[in-house]
């Protein structure tokens, strides 16, 4: 492991060899979330009265989506206006700040509109699919979801990963990259602002006109909930996929990438005095989520169940996928944190005295010693 985290092997100066399992972790799961959808497109969508009702959501979705992304992309013009200002004639922020941004509101967009493509491609064909069998229906439905997960975290790791090496190359001859990590936290400042026009400005919205069609539709046509011929069921629809999809991939997107970034905050913060240290413990985050999504892959393919299940041994399927994807990233975790040589975590696994409570509380102080500068 050592050789992994000499820079005498990297391509560039300061990015240790391990680094570079962040990207490639991030192109897997863009492939697999790929895959997933290639595979989805392939199944029967149903009768033509199903493939009706889709097309009406779908259309209905981006509709709304195609909207709101214009509303969303003038704010964004507009920010990005002011932070240029405030960083090239003010020159009271970094010059990379307008650009971070831009890039994170962008790649959390993505995460929304290809989750939402996939969900309303994907809800006749997993209906169908539960008409001719038990297991092919969850995994439709499973693998589909798995492409919003897949996307999140493959957009997420490679929008990090991108800045980073920039950063890296920007900065190398004077300070180390770990100096400049709070540069990152502005890609989350984008992230925010779309998740924010994703989830509440969606929710709102699509709120409004299912409450507005159902009344239409029940209480003046007389038309029951479920019947395709309320428009409330549509609404209803459009209004799932735009807000607890679109919105959802969004939110979780600024979700992924600020826990990261807060993580490799704290530790670029509590090894500020030790530049070898502070490397490994800002890349460590990312490291982990990069073997997570691995790990998620194997509990993927493990959700499957046979004919005439129960509910509960549906919800057992589930819950193995879930529960082994945890308990496998939960060692991983372990073993990462030990092999990047963490100086809190090894006397863990070689029994020193010094406890890793002692580290935790040492490091803690530093936290607040340099917050108090």
């Amino acid at each position: 492991m050592e050789l992994l985290l000499t820079n005498k092997y990297s391509i560039m100066n300061s990015i240790p060899l391990v680094f570079w399992l962040i990207p490639i972790a991030s192109v897997v799961a863009l492939g697999m979330a790929w895959f997933f959808f290639r595979t989805m497109m392939k199944e029967d969508e149903g009768t033509d009265r199903m493939k009706e009702i889709a097309e009406h959501v779908r259309k209905g979705a981006m509709a709304y989506l195609k909207q709101q992304y214009k509303v969303v992309t003038a704010v964004f013009v507009v920010l990005a206006i002011v932070f240029a200002f405030m960083a090239y004639v003010l020159k009271v922020q970094n010059p990379w700040v307008p650009f971070a941004f831009l890039t994170g509101g962008l790649f959390s967009g993505l995460a929304g509109f290809f989750g939402m493509k996939t969900a309303t491609y994907a809800s006749a064909r997993t209906a169908h699919g539960a008409r001719t069998g038990l297991d092919k229906g969850l995994k439709i439905a499973f693998r589909s979801g798995a492409v919003m997960g897949l996307v999140v975290v493959g957009l997420g790791l490679l929008d990090i990963a991108i800045w980073f090496i920039v950063l890296n190359a920007v900065y190398e001859g004077g300070h180390s990259p770990c100096h400049h990590y709070h540069h990152h936290a502005d890609l989350w400042h984008g992230c925010l602002h779309q998740a924010l026009f994703a989830r509440v400005g969606g929710g709102i919205y699509t709120k409004a006109a299912d409450v507005g069609a159902d009344l239409v539709g029940k209480v003046e046509a007389n038309i029951p909930e479920d019947d395709p011929r309320n428009p409330a069921t549509i609404a209803d629809n459009v209004g799932d996929n735009v807000g607890d999809v679109a919105g959802m991939g969004a939110d979780l997107y600024e979700s992924y990438c600020g826990s990261i970034l807060s993580t490799a905050a704290l530790g670029a913060t509590a090894f500020a005095m030790n530049g070898d240290m502070q490397l490994r413990a800002v890349i460590a985050p990312m490291v982990i989520a990069a073997i997570g999504i691995f790990l998620s892959l194997i509990g993927i393919f493990l959700v499957r169940t046979k004919e005439g299940a129960s509910m509960k041994e549906l919800l057992h399927s589930l819950g193995l996928g879930t529960n082994v994807s945890a308990a496998l990233i939960a060692v991983a975790t372990f073993a990462i944190l030990y092999l990047l040589g963490i100086e809190n975590c090894r006397p863990f696994f070689l029994g020193h005295q010094r406890s890793c409570g002692w580290s935790h509380h040492r490091t803690g102080n530093r936290i607040l010693h340099l917050s108090e500068l």
